[in-house]
């Protein structure tokens, strides 16, 4: 079980160094197949330089993949540029953080109430990890954009 505080500074890194990417791609073709149907792309990130950081935010939470993004392949870059890790989670993955998150988001929040919503609306999930009756309640005040 992971600690309130360790979620708490988690979410905090995430606010300031994620990013969450919550798009549907309408109509898009299916290869050899003429009927068209919607695609989503649910991803969270974060990069950062700091290797220690991004390994102990993936050993903790168990999901996603770590990759190193060098910055000094190409001729037009430059010399101070630094290395960066980058830690990545899609899909059901992407919601377990989202539950994990979510009572301490504040720049992040309406991205991550999108992602739960949109897997509560489908189906929703047997191992909740946040109450979603305080989800739902809390959601109007805490989010700016409903």
């Amino acid at each position: 079980m992971i600690g309130t505080d360790t979620i708490a500074y988690i979410a905090g890194l995430f606010d300031g160094e994620g990013h969450i990417q919550y798009k549907q791609y309408v109509d898009t073709k299916r290869k050899n197949r003429p009927k068209r149907y919607k695609v989503w792309r649910i991803a969270m990130e974060m990069s950062m330089t700091d290797e220690p950081v991004i390994r102990w935010v993936h050993e903790v939470l168990g999901v996603g993949t770590v990759t190193l993004n060098v910055k000094n392949k190409s001729p037009s870059s430059k010399p101070h540029w630094k290395d960066q890790w980058r830690w990545r989670c899609s899909h059901r993955d992407a919601l377990y953080v989202c539950k994990l998150i979510w009572p301490y988001a504040q720049v992040k929040l309406h991205k991550v109430e999108q992602i739960i919503d949109h897997y509560d609306a489908i189906k929703p999930d047997q191992k909740n990890i946040v109450d979603l009756n305080l989800y739902k309640q809390t959601k109007c005040e805490r989010c700016p954009h409903n």
